[in-house]
């Protein structure tokens, strides 16, 4: 008797091929040619390029701003996907179409937007001005471009879970006399982080590689406002193409132990 649980559909071994034949097109064989090119450096060569002051500076700024980026939309995505699902008031489907934005907007569009808006001179940036800081060209505007550009991966996330929790359980556990916290640890928190982590860690890896939407926002200072994206694309136009794709492996190997780390950290939290 066959251990393998037969489906209604039948082909496992056709679709399964077509989809490794798929990934290995689309992202198996880009990524070994990235690393292939990297050998054309000695180790000595690599780790004098990772590890240079403009490369490490920039690494840190990259991954910073995504770090901090998703934090917040976790906590703001969150409250938007509550509100979007618990509650049906006038102008709720214009906010849906808001969320979704980002997703449809080019991303150069929306770092002219965003410059012109914090820029000293645009119309929330002169008030940062006169207070004495200033948001365009430094950390917090590449972290506010990145909030912008990521927020729909948390909120899209996190919606059809909400929506899946029937109300029945929370007032279940008010009548028991949980307070509204309480409920919120015991009932919703153990549902909800999982596929939170879910949306944090895609909110991350968008926020990681973004572009179009920073360098207009960055102002592109070396060992300030230089993100990894456009280090990469300075050492290709300036036919350093080895540099670049040490700077891609490095980009992707740090990007790869947070994710996976990351899904350890889901995975063990939906199956204690």
């Amino acid at each position: 008797m066959s251990s393998r649980s037969s489906s209604v559909i039948p082909g496992f071994g056709l679709t399964l091929g077509y989809t490794l034949v798929y990934l290995s097109l689309l992202v198996l064989i880009p990524l070994g040619a990235l690393f292939l090119k990297t050998t054309e450096l000695t180790w000595d060569q690599f780790i004098a390029i990772i590890s240079a002051p403009r490369v490490l500076a920039a690494l840190k700024l990259s991954f910073g701003t995504a770090f901090v980026a998703a934090v917040l939309n976790g906590v703001i995505g969150t409250l938007l996907a509550w509100v979007l699902v618990r509650y049906t008031f006038p102008g709720r489907k214009v906010i849906e179409a808001m969320i979704d934005l980002p997703f449809a907007l080019p991303t150069a569009v929306a770092g002219i937007a965003l410059t012109a808006l914090y820029a000293p001179n645009g119309l929330v940036g002169q008030w940062a001005t006169a207070m004495g800081f200033k948001i365009a060209y430094s950390p917090l505007g590449i972290t506010l471009a990145l909030t912008f550009v990521t927020l729909p991966f948390v909120v899209r996330t996190l919606q059809p879970v909400l929506a899946d929790i029937p109300r029945e359980v929370e007032e279940a556990a008010a009548c028991l006399g949980a307070r509204p916290l309480q409920v919120a640890r015991h009932v919703l928190l153990p549902a909800l982080l999982p596929v939170w982590l879910t949306g944090f860690a895609l909110a991350f890896a968008r926020g990681v590689g973004e572009y179009g939407s920073v360098i207009f926002i960055a102002g592109n200072m070396p060992m300030k406002t230089e993100i990894l994206p456009l280090l990469i694309m300075v050492k290709l136009d300036q036919y350093d193409y080895a540099g670049a794709t040490a700077i891609g492996v490095l980009m992707l190997v740090v990007s790869f132990i947070l994710l996976l780390l990351i899904n350890l950290l889901q995975r063990r939290i939906s199956h204690p």
